[in-house]
């Protein structure tokens, strides 16, 4: 009788993730969850446990489920940013290719994370503190916008109203292609349009 020879293999360790990694790894799990079930089922515990981690780890990223909410903001930001810069840069300077650029960039980056954005933003907005927070993003990107689209404005620059109406027409419009209430190439000439009607009523 012959015996099979035990295999003297030893297991390869899994190569531990830098803090960096493991904070991506943990955000895009944060977003598959909430793509999933919504952002009610978005808890510390319920993150560590899909991304197969304990919960201090979790804890020591985030902190609280309002730390969550708000690195999954600035990871929204960051990208929409990226996004819109990227393309700025490459555009003609004309005011309604600025105007494509900025309503493009903003609704793709909406569409990229489908129905979990809104979830995040309703999140945002439920303390003081965390309204804050998309208070000062919101500010950000309209300081960014009123740069962009200044060398097409009158001297007196665009109205901060003006900027207001253009993020909530923007974030409108986002959503309601989420939703599929209306197709994504019309919100985006929507938002186009709207861009370079405000502009010119400045001039």
């Amino acid at each position: 009788m012959t015996t099979k020879p035990t295999s003297t293999a030893k297991a390869v360790p899994q190569r531990r993730l830098s803090r960096d990694e493991r904070q991506r790894q943990l955000l895009d799990a944060a977003w598959k969850l909430i793509s999933g079930e919504g952002t009610d089922a978005l808890t510390l515990g319920r993150l560590a446990a899909e991304a197969g981690i304990t919960k201090p780890v979790a804890y020591d990223h985030f902190g609280t489920r309002n730390g969550l909410l708000v690195a999954l903001y600035q990871d929204f930001d960051v990208r929409q940013t990226a996004l819109i810069d990227a393309a700025i840069a490459a555009s003609k300077p004309v005011l309604k290719e600025k105007a494509r650029v900025i309503a493009a960039g903003y609704i793709e980056c909406v569409m990229t994370q489908g129905r979990e954005i809104p979830g995040v933003l309703a999140a945002l907005g439920g303390s003081p503190e965390l309204a804050s927070v998309k208070h000062q993003y919101q500010l950000a990107f309209i300081k960014k916008c009123q740069a962009i689209l200044a060398p097409y404005a009158g001297p007196a620059g665009i109205a901060q109203a003006g900027m207001w109406a253009m993020l909530g027409a923007a974030d409108g419009l986002a959503h309601a292609a989420v939703a599929q209430d209306i197709g994504v190439e019309q919100a985006r000439d929507e938002l186009m349009q709207t861009i370079v009607a405000m502009v010119k009523r400045s001039k």
